[in-house]
């Protein structure tokens, strides 16, 4: 079944968003990135994951974050967890993490709608002394 909306009937009010903060055992970047970008189809594909991205941290080099939009919570605990994709993801990213990342699932409370593109202003068309 396709990933996103069409596939699980989930209701924008129904939308999870999981995230882990992932601290990786020093010096493993390089390779931890690489086994991410062979995971990364596997939660793509997987049936109620909306989106997916992963970022590292500025001031830690060695600390990621992963953020998944799944359609419901259900999705993520109850079938992509107990799935066989499941057990690909853990092989390839689970020998990187040092402590084991806590995952966390929040709700939407307020959400912006993208911005438009707005004229650029200079600081010549600021007030003297606003910056």
């Amino acid at each position: 079944m396709p990933h996103g909306r069409e596939g699980g009937g989930g209701s924008k009010s129904d939308m999870i968003l999981e995230v882990a903060i992932l601290d990786l055992i020093p010096g493993k970047r390089n390779e931890f990135e690489t086994a991410f970008q062979k995971a990364a189809p596997i939660i793509a594909a997987a049936e109620g994951c909306i989106s997916h991205e992963l970022q590292r941290c500025v001031e830690r080099p060695d600390r990621y974050i992963l953020l998944v939009r799944w359609e419901s919570l259900q999705h993520h605990t109850e079938r992509f967890r107990k799935s066989g994709p499941c057990q690909e993801w853990k092989r390839l990213l689970h020998r990187f993490y040092d402590p084991f990342p806590t995952v966390e699932h929040y709700e939407p409370i307020v959400e912006s709608a993208p911005s438009k593109s707005l004229p650029l202003t200079t600081r010549s068309d600021e007030p003297d002394g606003v910056h």
